[in-house]
């Protein structure tokens, strides 16, 4: 993404409930595993029938944006969210709805597809329905937790920016995002470019979008950039861990190693658990010592993993 100086004076912050409930049912009926999340998905969704949404959310590609509607405001209501979704235009409906389904062979020939490629109008209502089920089934419980963490951490970036403007926003967001000379990348991104013209860009930190970063570009959406949010490994205090394991090992490490679901490197674990990457780094090497992770280099970075043996200490104290 390309900034002119119109676009410099237009990054702003938001926090979308519908964004954060959509990627929910994205970590609960996924092929990915719950990261961060740990044994929430297990808990909430049982007698929640998500197949129409889920069908919509590909591990990777396109998501109907219409589901997803960048927010107008700071911080919406999962009510003007939703009323905004039930006043898109049934031909966007239809056309997103084609190009999701795409994504995923086969798709379109389920009954769930063939449902979803009827009367627009109609799936649209039912989109809007399921989607305020899942609202009130996953997410609204722990909106308060939830909101808390996205407000902690856009008063920190607000601090970047105000310490060191957009080089010090920008240049600490997350380690897959890298700036210069005013052009923002993504890393492992698709070949994705858009000169914003004065548009600006959205800024929205998200619980559960956990493991990527998201771009929308496509008109007439304002452009938006989701992110994890910094601190995400500490959503679920007390750390799953587990009280004793944090006594034996320390709560930080105990914490660490209960996070390492999926292999990462020790800048992810610095963004997941809002620390320094020298502190993670300190403590990667205790469990290593200790023989309950080992690092593996992957290009330019090496991810940590637990070992047999971190995974039976993380076990037991699940």
């Amino acid at each position: 993404m390309s900034f002119t100086p119109a676009d410099l004076g237009r990054v702003r912050f938001a926090v979308s409930p519908i964004w954060e409930t959509v990627s929910a049912v994205r970590v609960v009926t996924g092929p990915q595993g719950p990261g961060p999340h740990g044994p929430w998905p297990g808990r909430v969704a049982r007698g929640l029938d998500l197949r129409l949404l889920a069908l919509l959310l590909p591990r990777y590609g396109y998501t109907p944006d219409f589901i997803t509607p960048p927010p107008g405001s700071r911080a919406p209501t999962i009510d003007d969210e939703l009323a905004r979704v039930a006043a898109t235009p049934p031909d966007v409906v239809h056309e997103e709805i084609l190009r999701a389904l795409a994504e995923t062979p086969g798709a379109s020939h389920t009954p769930t597809g063939r449902l979803l490629m009827a009367d627009p109008a109609k799936v649209l209502v039912l989109l809007v329905e399921k989607i305020a089920d899942a609202w009130r089934t996953l997410v609204r419980p722990h909106w308060g937790r939830v909101r808390a963490l996205l407000d902690a951490d856009i008063a920190v970036r607000a601090t970047d920016l105000a310490e060191g403007g957009l080089d010090g926003l920008f240049g600490r967001l997350h380690p897959l995002l890298h700036w210069r000379d005013g052009v923002l990348t993504r890393e492992r991104g698709d070949d994705e470019h858009r000169d914003l013209g004065g548009e600006g860009l959205l800024l929205m930190p998200s619980a559960f979008k956990w493991d990527q970063v998201i771009v929308i570009l496509d008109e007439p959406w304002q452009p938006t950039l989701v992110y994890p949010a910094r601190g995400l490994g500490t959503l679920w205090e007390p750390p799953r861990g587990g009280a004793a394991l944090g006594r034996l090992i320390g709560r930080t490490r105990a914490a660490l190693l209960t996070g390492l679901g999926e292999p990462a490197s020790t800048t992810a674990l610095a963004h997941r658990f809002a620390l320094a990457p020298a502190t993670v780094s300190q403590h990667l090497a205790v469990l290593r010592d200790a023989g309950m992770v080992a690092g593996r280099r992957h290009g330019h970075e090496v991810r940590y993993r637990r070992t047999e043996l971190g995974e039976a200490v993380a076990e037991s104290a699940s």
